[in-house]
């Protein structure tokens, strides 16, 4: 492909700002040219993303693919809004950087790769954790058989959130929003990184992608909520270790997110969002510096298909999705309440902790049992689901680059 790509960012405001700022670097140095900002309300100025001169700003997506002919389109919109504007976005004919979650459910994955199928563009997903250096020397590491056989990939995570975010935005807290899935939760949002990062770990154990056979799922929240704020999650697959993320947004103690690998000759820690990696042998975790870009990593594919892979392309994230179909179908969550919760802080700053919550996450991601199979007097009974599919047909394309 020849010229300077033309790049726009619908949902500039929130974290589309984060976008923006990477934007704003390749911009300055002639890698791309900004050329449109779309958002539903008045776009924010930021000191670290300037507006260039000649960017459009606009309100409506539609009306910027028609008028304004984007190469790349970066999509940061509420989750619930992703396909539709992912659809308009390839059948204007430009390539997609798709926050994460991308889609809620394994129809709405469907239709956006029959989508990608019927064109030659390409969809990278937000999941920026996968290009993380410490994430390719840990997998290098399963790969190559210095943990042994891999017997589970378990995650913890032990975030706050606090009144103020769940009336951040309308679909903040909701299960749907105008009859479409938004999943609002601590696995789908938030700490979405946690379950991929754990899934690309097990696919690169199991050699090809995630195809899970039964995922059992256990859902707590403290709030008036339609989502989870605390979960724990097994994926039990067709082949390979089980994965389990045990997380929550009602934290006693901080837990960044620690992707913890457990195998017959060892175990490996990843503080995924910090980069610090522990590999048998270790003294003590060291940070592994340096992330490839998504969208960088994106332009570098555009200019050279055949000898650059996608990090995150959709088909890596195709696990995911089963895992949000699932969150989907599930029973609403149980509350929590009463002498179980702690509340502290008010008005928008109130933030509501489950006692003891971490340690019953770290016994989970530690030993691979649900809350309600070891005993926690608040645990309920697991929802399980059965998975049926084709056996796995292996294709080194679904593992990314």
């Amino acid at each position: 492909m020849t010229g300077v790509p033309r790049v726009a960012v619908v949902g500039a405001n929130g974290h589309g700002r984060w976008h923006r700022r990477v934007i704003a670097g390749l911009h300055d140095t002639g890698r791309v040219e900004l050329v449109a900002l779309v958002d539903v309300r008045p776009v924010d100025a930021d000191p670290a993303a300037p507006v260039p001169r000649g960017t459009a700003v606009l309100t409506d997506h539609r009306a910027m693919l028609r008028t304004v002919r984007p190469d790349v389109v970066v999509v940061c919109t509420p989750p619930h809004t992703h396909l539709p504007i992912a659809l308009d976005v390839l059948a204007a004919g430009a390539d997609l950087l798709l926050e994460k979650p991308p889609v809620l459910s394994a129809a709405e994955h469907r239709d956006l790769a029959d989508a990608l199928a019927g064109t030659d563009r390409v969809c990278q997903v937000g999941f920026q954790a996968l290009g993380s250096a410490a994430l390719a020397e840990l997998t290098a590491a399963v790969a190559a058989g210095e943990l042994g056989e891999v017997t589970r990939v378990s995650t913890v995570a032990a975030w706050q959130r606090t009144d103020g975010y769940y009336a951040r935005a309308p679909w903040a807290g909701r299960r749907t929003l105008h009859g479409r899935p938004v999943l609002d939760g601590a696995l789908a949002n938030p700490l979405a990184h946690a379950v991929m990062q754990s899934l690309a770990i097990a696919a690169t154990a199991a050699g090809g992608p995630v195809l899970p056979r039964r995922v059992e799922l256990e859902r707590y929240r403290v709030r008036p909520i339609e989502v989870d704020d605390t979960a724990v999650l097994r994926v039990t697959p067709r082949v390979g270790p089980p994965v389990v993320a045990a997380v929550t947004l009602a934290a006693e103690e901080f837990v960044p997110g620690e992707v913890v690998v457990t195998g017959t000759r060892g175990r490996a820690v990843l503080e995924y969002p910090t980069d610090r990696l522990a590999l048998p042998g270790d003294p003590a975790p060291r940070v592994v510096p340096g992330r490839r870009g998504l969208l960088e990593n994106l332009l570098d594919h555009r200019a050279d298909p055949a000898g650059v892979a996608l990090i995150a392309p959709l088909a890596r994230t195709a696990p995911f999705t089963t895992v949000m179909e699932v969150i989907r179908t599930a029973p609403e969550p149980v509350l929590l309440d009463g002498d179980r919760v702690h509340a502290g802080g008010t008005g928008a700053d109130r933030v509501l902790t489950v006692r003891g919550v971490n340690a019953v996450l770290r016994e989970a991601a530690d030993t691979g049992a649900l809350p309600s199979e070891f005993g926690v007097p608040w645990a309920a009974a697991p929802h399980r689901v059965d998975l049926a599919g084709p056996e796995p047909q292996h294709d080194a394309n679904d593992l990314g680059g």
